[in-house]
């Protein structure tokens, strides 16, 4: 009779009890302890959930950013910033099937504009960071290798002959934006 390894029932809570009850335990475990079977809630949104969702960002004004209702769904970890902290928090608790929309306030999704994240840099800056060739234009985003090894993203805003202005706000930062989401699966 073919007998699973103490590892197979120890990573896969779904191995059937029954099959191993006849082995006895290993010397200091209880059988309890030894098939204990690892139960992932999934009734609810929470930190570190994969969820898959639709969801539409816009502004006030109705422009929409980002809806993945007109395409396909996607499929978010919570936690790993693929979404702004604020919008992950108003994903917790929600359940499957759960849809709505939620209205934030100016500010609150992605931070207010702040006069210090507007910054010179030097066109030799710009041009360490580019592509050989490659020209930019006031509105391009622009990405910068940092020395901590971070990567920064800012919008140029204009160049002269010495230095380029960036602004390194979030391009929605201090705007009221309408969050719509459609709970699909979580895991």
């Amino acid at each position: 009779m073919w007998r699973p390894s103490r590892n197979y029932v120890a990573y896969n809570g779904a191995f059937p009890l029954a099959l191993a009850r006849d082995r006895p335990a290993p010397e200091g475990a209880t059988r309890r302890n030894e098939y204990r079977m690892s139960i992932i809630d999934i009734s609810e949104v929470k930190p570190g959930s994969h969820v898959t969702l639709n969801y539409r960002l816009s502004l006030a004004d109705g422009t929409e950013i980002v809806n993945t209702f007109a395409d396909r769904p996607a499929t978010l970890l919570l936690g790993a910033g693929q979404l702004a902290p604020p919008l992950e928090n108003i994903l917790q608790g929600l359940k499957v099937g759960h849809h709505s929309t939620f209205q934030l306030e100016p500010g609150i999704a992605f931070g207010q504009r702040n006069p210090d994240l507007i910054q010179r840099i030097s066109l030799k800056t710009l041009r360490d960071n580019a592509m050989i060739g490659e020209s930019f234009n006031p509105g391009d985003l622009i990405e910068f290798n940092a020395p901590d090894g971070n990567r920064y993203a800012g919008v140029l805003k204009e160049v002269n002959e010495t230095s380029a202005l960036f602004d390194f706000n979030h391009p929605l930062a201090g705007q009221a934006v309408a969050f719509e989401v459609q709970i699909i699966g979580i895991l």
